[in-house]
């Protein structure tokens, strides 16, 4: 027992001075802000804001944002929903992660794309909520890794 924890104890020196030390709470961070929740969206936004203060957390911030599809669609800003899905894909796959997650990733997706078309009413709302529902289908079908299978999920009557 004494010789795990001093091994252990070496890890973290070391790892402090090459400044290779990431958070431990790294897991439960990435989780909170890939929720399909406003506060989950409005959390990690503010953080991409200020990545320098989160540069600890090696957190892949890089985007292709709707990678082959417009990102404003019709007019609306899905720009920003597409970079939270990306985000939440990079790095639940950077730490093996992905397949488990997937499905609450693409539903995070829907809710943010659901939460721009609040800003429309009438036909325009139509329009907007259908957009939403196309760009999360072809999240579903189409964003997964080279190396997944594609698998549709089944339908879900909550939406």
């Amino acid at each position: 027992m004494r010789r795990a924890r001093a091994a252990s104890l070496v890890v973290v020196a070391i790892a402090a001075l090459t400044g290779a030390v990431v958070p431990q709470d790294r897991p439960e961070v990435l989780r909170a802000w890939t929720r399909p929740t406003k506060a989950g969206y409005d959390a990690w936004y503010a953080a991409r804001q200020n990545r320098a203060a989160w540069s600890t957390y090696e957190f892949d911030w890089t985007t292709d944002y709707c990678t082959a599809a417009p990102e404003y669609p019709l007019g609306f800003p899905f720009k920003n929903a597409c970079a939270r899905h990306d985000f939440g894909y990079r790095n639940y796959r950077e730490v093996n992660a992905f397949t488990a997650n997937k499905r609450r990733l693409d539903k995070a997706f829907h809710a943010d794309l659901k939460r721009v078309c609040t800003a429309y009413t009438g036909n325009r709302r139509t329009s907007c909520d259908g957009m939403a529902w196309t760009y999360y289908h072809a999240a579903v079908l189409f964003g997964h890794q080279s190396d997944d299978a594609v698998t549709p999920y089944p339908a879900d009557p909550t939406g």
